[in-house]
């Protein structure tokens, strides 16, 4: 699919969302190095949690799908095996950064590659870290992009310093620590995602956590490597994010989402929401290593708020979307510490800012982050717009034209493969539920 149209319309009903991208990645490596064979549900079928089974399955891993749609993945013992080419990461910044902490730790030599935008992305801020511990990272250039040859093995421990808020980073160097010569701490400036130490304590690796330092002993794991672990992944809520902001949006709107990941530090859109008026009830949540429950989200009038601070990396993937909430609240929405979105899959700011001026909405565009102008009245650009590659831009934009007055046709959006898939069938599924059923919404608020 390279391009889809977008029309006009209220959403209500209820789904799904596919399991979360960011635990996926995570669990397959884990699960990969473990001994054993670890059984995985809600395994996210996406271009991004591919390319890491691929690479992993490349590394001496190997796994396949049960017919009931379970992962199984059995893991090295603790040895990954030197891979015979260059590991593809695809699109996966997450996948790239995390895997080069354990090829860094693991003493084989390996090269990561991605497609055209993950090869524009800094690696930088992981060779940093890596090389203090003793891994060699060598880039083509200066720009430190991939591809990237990474000489693994002999690692020590280090005390790192975060210098910008990114779970990615911290899960590189804490990865690395696994195979490290003593103690690996990794201090963070503001709490970033903490799937990676979740994940630590569910396979039973010795890791402690105190405040904003994270800390784990190499030396505890030289003896023994850690064994595998069924794991149930829920929902990804940066997937549920368009939907529980479209549904805020709409006073028509009631939307139910059933089996979402609620970790307290992914779930700062609700927050924000609810802060500008947003209706949002947390139902039927369990408390497992991962919490989940449902979202049930009532249409409302909103206003606009100011994002900043330390709730930024805990909504840095939303950002793009809550543009188009503050769009359409009353009063002005202003997004700031946010120039992290500056190197995602595009420039998100500029994009964001580009595309929202292009509907008539009045945008400032800031170094690190915009100022969105409310009450906007939403005109849909004649011609096609581009999403410019990016997933979360070209899934903001279907939700900035449900509230616009015409048809929008979006540009390559395959790239909505990376982290959604079925997102596009799922916009048709709730649009479909409200024009077909009309009760629904009545049914919905009983249950």
């Amino acid at each position: 699919m390279s391009s889809v149209t977008v029309y006009p319309c209220t959403l209500s009903g209820k789904l799904s969302v596919p399991g979360d991208k960011s635990i996926s990645q995570r669990v397959a490596l884990l699960a990969s190095l473990a001994s054993g064979t670890s059984e995985i549900s809600g395994y996210l079928d996406s271009e991004d949690a591919q390319s890491t089974l691929k690479a992993v399955k490349e590394l001496g891993a190997s796994y396949h799908l049960k017919s009931n749609g379970n992962l199984l993945i059995t893991g090295v013992n603790g040895f990954f095996k030197p891979p015979n080419k260059p590991l593809n990461l695809g699109n996966s910044g997450t996948g790239s950064r995390l895997l080069a902490g354990l090829l860094a730790g693991s003493g084989i030599n390996a090269e990561i590659i991605g497609d055209e935008s993950l090869s524009r992305r800094p690696m930088n801020r992981i060779q940093d870290p890596l090389s203090k511990m003793g891994a060699k990272i060598k880039f083509k250039d200066q720009s430190c992009t991939l591809p990237m040859k990474i000489e693994g093995g002999g690692l020590k421990g280090i005390t790192y310093h975060l210098p910008v808020p990114s779970a990615q980073v911290k899960s590189c160097v804490l990865f690395a620590g696994l195979f490290a010569k003593g103690e690996t701490k990794v201090i963070e400036s503001r709490p970033t995602r903490d799937h990676t130490e979740k994940l630590f304590q569910h396979f039973n690796i010795p890791i402690e956590v105190n405040g904003d330092q994270i800390t784990i002993n190499g030396d505890l794991l030289s003896t023994e490597v850690f064994a595998c672990k069924d794991t149930d992944i829920p929902g990804d809520f940066s997937s549920a994010a368009f939907w529980i902001t479209a549904a805020a949006c709409s006073k028509e709107s009631v939307v139910l989402i059933n089996n979402v990941g609620l970790n307290p530090r992914r779930t700062a859109l609700l927050n924000v929401l609810k802060r500008m008026g947003a209706k949002i009830n947390i139902k039927n949540k369990i408390s497992n290593s991962e919490p989940f429950g449902s979202i049930e989200v009532y249409g409302a009038s909103l206003c606009g708020t100011v994002i900043e601070g330390d709730e930024i990396p805990n909504l840095i993937d939303e950002l793009p979307v809550l543009a188009v909430a503050g769009a359409l609240a009353d009063g002005d929405t202003i997004i700031r510490n946010a120039e992290e979105l500056r190197v995602k899959e595009s420039d998100r700011i500029h994009e964001m800012v580009k595309s929202l001026r292009k509907f008539g909405v009045r945008v400032d565009e800031f170094e690190d982050g915009m100022k969105v102008y409310g009450k906007a009245e939403l005109r849909t650009p004649s011609e096609s717009i581009s999403c410019n590659g990016d997933h979360r831009i070209a899934m903001s934009l279907a939700i900035l034209n449900l509230f616009s007055d015409g048809s929008l046709k979006i540009d390559h959006v395959e790239c909505v493969d990376t982290s959604y898939p079925t997102f596009w069938d799922d916009l048709t599924l709730l649009v479909r539920r409200r024009l077909e059923n009309q009760p629904f919404q009545e049914q919905l608020l009983k249950s």
